[in-house]
């Protein structure tokens, strides 16, 4: 089985920004996370991106303050190739369950990471999920794959 752990939790009340931790968020069935803007029926209700892939971004740039939330993303994870998942993955993160409903985005020309950063890693290996069942998610919560799709 194929498991991670919770790094971070982020959130924003506005869209194309940095997003901030907070000790844990409520993901509420096929909506997302109480009090983010990304929340809302659709196909990208939370953003879950692998510490490996911010990493990776600390390694080309240099930039030693590249922190939890920086790219937008909701859920920080480590351990979990999250962007090498299947679109209808299953995946259990602490007490919710999530499908992997996306890989990747198009990115936001001005969006204040672009800014900040000069590249972002989002549009290539960050994950949207929808929520299937809700719950809370905190910093140190397992993630694991419970169904993942296979073609």
């Amino acid at each position: 089985m194929k498991k991670g752990i919770v790094k971070a939790v982020n959130i924003s009340d506005t869209k194309g920004v940095v997003k901030t931790p907070v000790d844990s968020v409520v993901l509420v069935e096929d909506y997302g996370i109480e009090g983010d803007a990304h929340s809302g029926k659709g196909k990208r209700q939370v953003s879950l991106l692998a510490q490996e892939s911010v990493d990776k971004m600390i390694a080309m740039t240099g930039r030693k303050d590249l922190t939890e939330g920086v790219f937008a993303e909701n859920i920080t994870v480590e351990g979990l190739e999250l962007h090498t998942l299947p679109v209808g993955t299953k995946l259990k993160i602490g007490e919710t369950l999530h499908v992997v409903s996306q890989i990747g985005k198009e990115c936001h020309s001005g969006c204040a990471i672009m800014k900040q950063v000069g590249h972002c890693i989002m549009p290539r290996e960050g994950v949207f999920t929808q929520v299937l069942k809700g719950g809370v998610v905190r910093p140190g919560d397992a993630i694991e794959v419970i169904e993942e799709i296979t073609e």
